[in-house]
């Protein structure tokens, strides 16, 4: 169970530390109904990671397991399709880079977070864990590889609530120090979104580019 915990951390904390879910929790917390819709957002981002780890590992428990020599080869060509649709995705997010002196662009739904519910606000929560291009990908990733373990239930939900917890990190760490110290909390999470918006799309860049080569390198070693 260890070594399947340290093969889905990698990906538990590209998630983690996806800029715009960050940033979005933070335009919440800084809104006018900060409590209502940011513990709203923490549960729809919780549940959109949780959704998307389960799904991916009933699913892929049902592939080939490793055959007689040890390989798997269904389970290593998965993931380097996935590796390599990271690494386009690292290319992508690289080329998006604003040039120097240039601002930025955020999505154009953040402007109307100050108007959100919580209802909307878990909604938004759960299509960005779940739905979202870079982390469902990552949720698939980290599906294969637990599924394809072979592990015992109990080791898989353990493996599971791991992987949730630590990808989920980001928002409920600033969502919870918020509710429990928000007049603290206000400065230090703007200067946070404002760095944030400067380097979004490079963050992103140089992570999925990382676990995109760790992902296609377990593919190779599936073999």
């Amino acid at each position: 169970m260890g070594s399947v915990i340290g093969d889905a951390l990698p990906l538990a904390i590209g998630i983690a530390i996806s800029p715009i879910p960050i940033i979005a929790a933070i335009l919440m917390l800084l809104s006018p109904k900060a409590k209502a819709t940011s513990v709203g957002f923490l549960l729809g981002w919780l549940a959109g990671i949780l959704v998307a780890v389960v799904l991916f590992t009933l699913l892929s428990s049902v592939l080939p397991q490793q055959d007689s020599s040890g390989s798997s080869p269904v389970s290593g060509v998965v993931k380097i399709i996935l590796g390599a649709l990271l690494l386009f995705l690292a290319a992508k997010q690289w080329r998006a880079r604003p040039a120097q002196g240039e601002q930025a662009e955020m999505p154009k739904w953040m402007s109307a977070i100050d108007s959100m519910t919580a209802i909307k606000g878990l909604g938004l929560g759960f299509l960005l864990s779940a739905v979202n291009p870079k982390n469902l990908l990552l949720g698939i990733s980290a599906g294969v590889i637990i599924g394809a373990a072979n592990l015992s239930d109990g080791d898989a939900v353990l493996v599971i609530v791991a992987y949730v917890l630590i990808a989920g990190c980001s928002v409920l760490i600033p969502v919870v120090g918020y509710l429990i110290a928000s007049a603290r909390m206000a400065g230090p999470l703007d200067r946070l979104r404002e760095w944030l918006v400067a380097n979004n799309a490079t963050i992103m860049a140089v992570l999925l580019l990382v676990i995109g080569v760790s992902v296609i390198g377990k593919g190779i070693a599936s073999f």
